[in-house]
């Protein structure tokens, strides 16, 4: 499986962005597809989970803010960033998880400034 992250930008702040993840299989079948992300000299944290049958979860920093979301029909899973702030600058990695098997995309870069 191969995940393919795109949408990232430069964005002033308060503004928006959405990042896109397109898996080479099926979304449907994976437990958790997540988003994270990784600032200079700091862990990789994350931002958004879905796991089938257990919700959605959020970071406490970007709850109200941001929006994960999975479309099984085009194998994509998708985060919707509104009201940005300079502390969301960061490369975003997205995630997925089938059984023992856990894959990584390229990350794509966000940055917001004014």
């Amino acid at each position: 499986v191969q995940l393919q992250a795109s949408g990232g930008g430069s964005v002033q702040p308060g503004g928006s962005l959405t990042l896109s993840c397109a898996a080479s299989g099926r979304t449907s079948t994976f437990s958790t597809m997540a988003w994270y992300r990784e600032t200079p000299g700091n862990d990789r944290d994350l931002v958004a989970i879905i796991s089938r049958g257990r919700g959605i979860k959020y970071d406490d920093s970007v709850k109200g803010r941001f929006t994960i979301s999975i479309d099984d029909a085009k194998n994509t899973l998708y985060l919707q960033m509104n009201n940005l702030k300079p502390e969301d600058t960061a490369v975003y990695y997205c995630n997925a998880v089938d059984g023992p098997y856990d894959y990584w995309g390229k990350g794509t870069l966000v940055t917001v400034s004014s």
